[in-house]
């Protein structure tokens, strides 16, 4: 039993000496899962989910909580935590800009890779600026399979009126990690520019984020 060993073994008690950053994958991993099962400590599960995911962490925080589940001793609950932590990992890595415009399709890559690299879905997000380019806030608007999202045009103008937008952006990711638009993302960013311009919106680029890279309508000149 993981109380019977010494104190500085154990994974809370360690950080709490010496920090997070000196423990082990499986040892901070063992603290979010918090209990083992019949036969196992919890260290024992973290490390045989590790094991099962390649030993990768990133291959880990890309598996859903069904995945987690198949391993022994992996709950609901307990697969419910990791997802959750994951996806906050995953958000503090958003640093939405804090003065000055937005100038560029690099500006754009730089806010939403982080959060959107590492995912096994497509998703789609629109970014709202106000007639400065300055940044309002972002909205996710839709999440969709491996290869596709279904994206509303009038919600996403209504999101936009609601916020007092000018300019908008709209982002999506590519789980392959090919940034290069099909088909259908030409002309989905036709119709949403078309319906914008209605409403007196402009939308000034669209993002495809694959991987760390990233394609931009607007700088290949095709919005």
């Amino acid at each position: 039993m993981i109380r019977d060993w010494a104190p500085e073994d154990r994974p809370r008690e360690k950080l709490m000496q010496f920090g997070a950053a000196a423990l082990t994958n499986v040892e901070l991993l063992a603290i979010l899962l918090r209990t083992g099962c019949d036969g196992a400590t919890v260290m024992d599960v973290a490390r045989s989910l590790l094991a099962a995911q390649e030993n990768d962490l990133l291959v880990l925080m890309r598996s859903s909580p069904e995945k987690m589940m198949h391993i022994r001793g992996m709950g609901k609950t307990k697969a419910i935590t990791l997802s959750a932590a994951f996806e906050l990992g995953r958000r503090c890595q958003f640093r939405p800009p804090k003065t000055g415009p937005v100038t560029s399709a690099r500006d754009v890559a730089e806010l939403m890779i982080p959060i959107l690299k590492d995912l096994t879905y497509e998703t789609c997000w629109v970014l709202f600026f106000d007639g400065g380019r300055h940044y309002i806030g972002k909205e996710q608007i839709s999440s969709g399979g491996l290869n596709a999202t279904i994206v509303d045009v009038r919600m996403v103008l209504k999101t936009a009126l609601d916020k007092l937008a000018c300019e908008i952006i709209l982002v999506h990711n590519h789980p392959s990690g090919n940034t290069n638009p099909g088909r259908q993302d030409k002309l989905l960013t036709q119709s949403l520019k078309n319906a914008a311009k209605m409403v007196d919106v402009a939308l000034i680029d669209h993002v495809v984020i694959g991987g760390d890279g990233y394609f931009s309508f607007a700088e290949e000149g095709i919005l």
